[in-house]
């Protein structure tokens, strides 16, 4: 159970040392409420011969969901026929990452890493027929046959000073991320996308239910896109990985973002642990720069905060989260999700 995709099931295959040289393979065939997908993936950790440890990986997908950049608010916009659309992702794409540091034995501090993508989006019904417009005539494709191409040029670096990448109590982590498409194909998509975070992490002892670790932590998110925008690229606002409180993009969805969260960690008992959230996030008053508006047709806010409670449990996966958000509206939800939210 997912808050983002709701109830699903997985099949998934993994080979981690492949022909005993720790090259991995994985596929994964994923079914659910929202969303349906296939994921075929091949990592080679250390290019032979290479003194920098590069590794690449080489990936193949298709992906059909339930976007909420067309979903959720006050009002529901549908196709013409009543259904709801679909956006389906078929591609592929290559991504090649090394350590920044002379010794490539030794931790990273910085890691940076190029990429290509190519993708072939289509909006679709239930029943796959192809769909370029919702029921008022706005466009939920770039171009007006349905499909677009996508193809993007991908670099980025990361700095990770986390004690621990898990359950982090103390350090840091920053993200900086860029995309520039190549406009090709249907749409001939020309748009830049600029994304960062920052996260830290603060040791603290305020509670005594048992002993293990305690930290504040707090993220800062960002990000903004330059020239052309396909309304299923905008960023989504709202749901369990972000403001907590609201629906899967219930706040809005804009061309620009920025959101802002703070939890305090503490042990429960042994594998239980509880958290205390704030999170808040804005659209910036891009909303209405996406074509066809879809967050002001759905009479999002675009901006809202949330706060709540939380329990994480330990399990061989990682952390099983379990948020119960009340946002600034006075609604309330509960959210499901793998991993720490940040």
């Amino acid at each position: 159970m997912s808050s983002a995709t709701g109830l699903f099931g997985t099949v998934s295959y993994q080979q981690q040392n492949l022909g005993g040289n720790n090259q991995k393979l994985g596929a994964e065939l994923q079914i659910g409420e929202r969303q349906t997908l296939f994921d075929l993936s091949f990592t080679d950790p250390w290019i032979a011969g290479d003194p920098y440890r590069t590794s690449y990986t080489v990936n193949a997908f298709r992906r059909r969901s339930i976007s909420v950049i067309f979903d959720g608010g006050e009002r529901e916009v549908r196709l013409p026929n009543d259904d709801r659309p679909r956006i389906v992702r078929t591609g592929a794409s290559i991504n090649f990452t090394r350590p920044l540091t002379r010794n490539p034995f030794a931790d990273p501090e910085w890691t940076a890493s190029v990429g290509l993508q190519y993708q072939r989006i289509t909006i679709t019904d239930r029943k796959g027929n192809r769909e370029s417009r919702d029921e008022l005539g706005n466009l939920l494709s770039f171009s007006d046959s349905g499909s677009d191409d996508l193809t993007t040029l991908q670099a980025g670096v990361v700095r990770d000073r986390r004690n621990d990448p898990l359950r982090p109590t103390s350090g840091s982590l920053l993200r900086f991320g860029m995309e520039q498409s190549i406009p090709v194909g249907s749409g001939s998509i020309l748009l830049n996308r600029i994304r960062a975070s920052y996260s830290f992490y603060l040791p603290v002892r305020y509670t005594n239910f048992t002993s293990g670790p305690q930290a504040l932590a707090f993220s800062v998110r960002a990000g903004t896109v330059f020239g052309d925008l396909p309304p299923y690229e905008a960023f989504a606002l709202g749901g369990a990985n972000s403001v907590r409180g609201y629906d899967e993009g219930e706040i809005g969805a804009g061309r620009s973002f920025i959101e802002a969260s703070a939890e305090y960690r503490f042990p429960i008992i042994s594998f239980i642990g509880g958290v205390l959230f704030l999170d808040a996030g804005t659209d910036l008053g891009t909303g209405n720069d996406v074509p066809g508006d879809p967050a002001g047709i759905r009479r999002k806010p675009g901006s809202g905060y949330g706060y709540g409670l939380g329990v994480r449990i330990q399990s061989p996966l990682g952390p099983i989260r379990i948020d119960y958000g009340i946002n600034d509206s006075g609604d309330n939800q509960i959210h499901f999700g793998l991993g720490e939210r940040f």
